[in-house]
């Protein structure tokens, strides 16, 4: 069968050791910098070179996860990351952020790249174009059902995908409600599991939560996923315990395997509810939402003394095949293989037997002595001179010695650091001066929304693609248009249809929702234009963006208006300064679920504390976006963003809303009622 890497998490050294036990090929973790799981407890620079060892000692693969977004601020501390990793011989890097895979390019070419599941990969043009920006390995999106995993894995690039652990309701990359509620980013490894809070489409916001999903378990497909082509099954759970780690890991070896698993102690272990396979399956809908009950928690108790037990001794990875000749004129040679590497060791201590001389029975006794080791004993070949006696001693001393010998040969064959030229770290560059007034732009859902406004007072105007005809039937100018893409597809011929027709009516510039329209305008001959989206939080991250064709960027709304102002860019920047933010990007309807359908759809959620937030449906679509409960209003502060542009985000707004708000942009009139400045000027961690 087609050999497939078994992926394990680690937040620990614990989690690394259960891992490691238990029957993983590869592991990854992060250090205490960069890591999307920043409450983990992580790896120290030390610790990250010994767990480089310990993996190595197995066979099994390290991949180091830088995958978070990066500041200006922590541009120099990113480089030094990158140089740790690089000396600690890690064997790839999960990234997100360009900057990351600029750094990685200019200094290290040799350190292999992994596209993190945090750049939203999802359909073949994003695949392609990781592909053509380096990456060796993509992690594509937990949404995706098996027939487009198998489509995507003929396309030349490894493809990594899930298979046990938490399912965020959010499409990765994509969620900010942790940030916007507590300031804690998702996007920056502090995610504070706001989705895991009562919400709910029905008005019963104590009791109903309409935003967790069960935990996703693939443990019986990981045999359909090994011959649709995957090559890494990648396990969740760089926060959980080391039981945890102990018992998926052991699950999805056995399921590999063909062996017999245990899906009640898996379950024990951790979830929510029980497990899904609703997106693998396609099959969608309210069996797919769970939350951790207290039933939950107390059925760990009972099963974890017995999952330490899968990590207490090392586990037999390697067959030791153990050649011996001795002779009392030629003394003892003990030759040890594992099949890759050999060890031989030499001893004069033999001597005539007194009474009892050595069997092959009594060497292969003390060979077998391998212990907590990673060996088990295969063959033994021993030729020994007549009536000769070897000590015990000296066969305990050479089997150690050449296990020994083997383990560090390994670690030393697969222990490879790259080479980091600390010369050609890239730098951003330096920040011109911009007019102290950006230009007004408008993004509406609905081309009715425009009926209204003065475009006049608009710079540009992004319409979604499939307004195209809308809008230019009502007589709006084209050279003003940018066609919003889909966020999200299970069906990317459509949208490049929809597009090819809206190219025909004239329409040439695009906004990219995520970096496989960036291929797309490219192939399409196309003005490309990056959408908040691309979660950009840096200088360096714009000078990729724009080395990669995109001739605007709209900034992260993650970061402060003060953070936007001083990022530089080769190319125009802008940020959204109105609107009711897109929290999340959902696959999932969280109202249909709840409330049993469309007909009695709500249009919203209501948290805990009785806030509300729209629910965007674009169902035709394939997805649904989550709003925030409060508008963002700034009218009166422009003056804070030297930026080149602001676009107010039109969702929900009728016709005459939309004309108020771009007028009260348009004369810096003063906010009134309930808003929020979002995170501008408070941040995030």
């Amino acid at each position: 069968m087609k050999q497939i890497e078994l992926l394990s998490p680690c937040g620990g050294y614990e989690s690394l050791t259960a891992a490691l036990r238990s029957g993983a090929d590869a592991v990854y973790l992060g250090t205490k910098n960069f890591s999307a799981r920043h409450n983990a407890v992580n790896f120290s620079a030390d610790e990250l070179k010994s767990a480089v060892r310990d993996c190595h000692k197995y066979g099994v693969l390290v991949y180091q996860a830088i995958n978070t977004c990066v500041t200006d601020a922590e541009l120099n501390s990113l480089a030094l990351e990158i140089q740790l990793a690089c000396e600690a011989g890690v064997d790839g890097l999960i990234i997100q952020d360009a900057a990351v895979r600029k750094t990685v390019k200019a200094c290290c070419p040799d350190m292999p790249i992994h596209a993190s599941t945090q750049m939203t990969l999802h359909t073949k043009n994003g695949i392609l174009h990781a592909k053509e920006l380096g990456f060796s390995r993509a992690v594509v999106a937990r949404e995706l059902p098996l027939e487009i995993i198998s489509e995507l894995c003929t396309l030349g690039i490894e493809i990594e995908a899930f298979v046990h652990g938490a399912l965020c309701m959010s499409v990765s990359g994509q969620c900010y409600l942790s940030a916007m509620i507590g300031s804690r980013s998702a996007n920056r490894g502090l995610c504070a599991g706001a989705c895991r809070l009562p919400f709910s489409a029905s008005f019963k916001p104590n009791d109903k939560y309409a935003l967790s999903l069960k935990d996703m378990s693939h443990a019986e497909y990981a045999n359909d996923l090994r011959n649709a082509g995957v090559s890494s099954l990648k396990i969740e759970g760089r926060m959980k315990r080391p039981e945890y780690v102990a018992a998926a890991t052991d699950a999805l070896r056995s399921s590999l395997d063909g062996k017999a698993y245990n899906t009640d102690r898996l379950r024990a272990v951790f979830s929510r509810s029980g497990f899904t396979d609703g997106y693998l399956t396609g099959k969608l809908g309210a069996d797919m939402f769970g939350a951790r009950v207290k039933e939950d928690v107390t059925s760990a108790n009972d099963v974890l003394p017995e999952l330490r037990e899968l990590y207490r001794r090392e586990r037999k990875k390697f067959t030791l095949d153990v050649s011996i000749s001795a002779s009392l004129s030629e003394g003892l040679t003990l030759t040890a293989t594992d099949g890759e590497n050999a060890a031989v060791f030499t001893s004069p201590d033999v001597q005539k037997a007194i009474n009892k001389p050595t069997t092959i029975d009594s060497v292969i006794k003390q060979l077998d002595r391998l212990g907590d080791t990673v060996y088990s004993l295969g063959r033994v070949n021993a030729e020994i001179e007549d009536g000769l006696m070897i000590p015990a001693s000296v066969l305990n001393d050479l089997r150690r010695k050449a296990v020994a010998m083997l383990d560090e040969k390994r670690i030393e064959a697969l222990t490879k650091a790259k080479s980091f030229n600390s010369l050609a770290i890239p730098r951003p560059l330096p920040k011109p001066r911009l007019r102290k007034f950006p230009a007004l732009r408008v993004q509406v859902n609905e081309v009715k929304q425009l009926a209204l406004m003065g475009l006049s007072l608009a710079e540009r105007v992004i319409i979604p693609l499939n307004e195209a005809k809308s809008y230019k039937a009502a007589g709006y100018p084209i050279e003003k248009a940018i066609l919003s893409l889909p966020r999200f597809t299970f069906n990317e011929a459509n949208v490049l249809e929809a597009l090819c027709f809206a190219k025909s009516l004239g329409f040439g510039v695009i906004e990219c929702t995520n970096t496989a329209h960036i291929k797309i305008a490219k192939d399409l001959g196309l003005e490309a234009v990056g959408g908040f989206g691309l979660n950009i939080t840096n200088s360096l991250s714009a000078l990729a963006h724009a080395e990669d064709g995109l001739k605007e960027l709209t900034l992260s709304f993650e970061l402060k208006a003060s953070q936007l102002s001083q990022i530089s860019s080769p190319v125009p920047t802008g940020a959204i300064v109105y609107g009711k933010l897109p929290l999340m990007l959902t696959v999932n309807c969280p109202i249909s679920a709840e409330v049993g359908g469309c007909k009695n759809c709500t249009h919203q959620l209501i948290d805990r504390m009785g806030a509300k937030f729209p629910i965007l449906c674009r169902k035709d679509l394939g997805y649904y976006e989550l709003l925030n409960s409060q508008t963002m209003k700034l009218s009166n502060r422009l003056d804070d963003f030297n930026l080149d542009f602001v676009t107010l985000y039109f969702t929900t707004e009728s016709p005459e809303e939309a004309q108020r708000v771009l007028l009260s942009y348009a004369n810096r009139e003063t906010p009134k009622g309930e808003y929020t400045k979002g995170l501008y000027y408070r941040g995030i961690e």
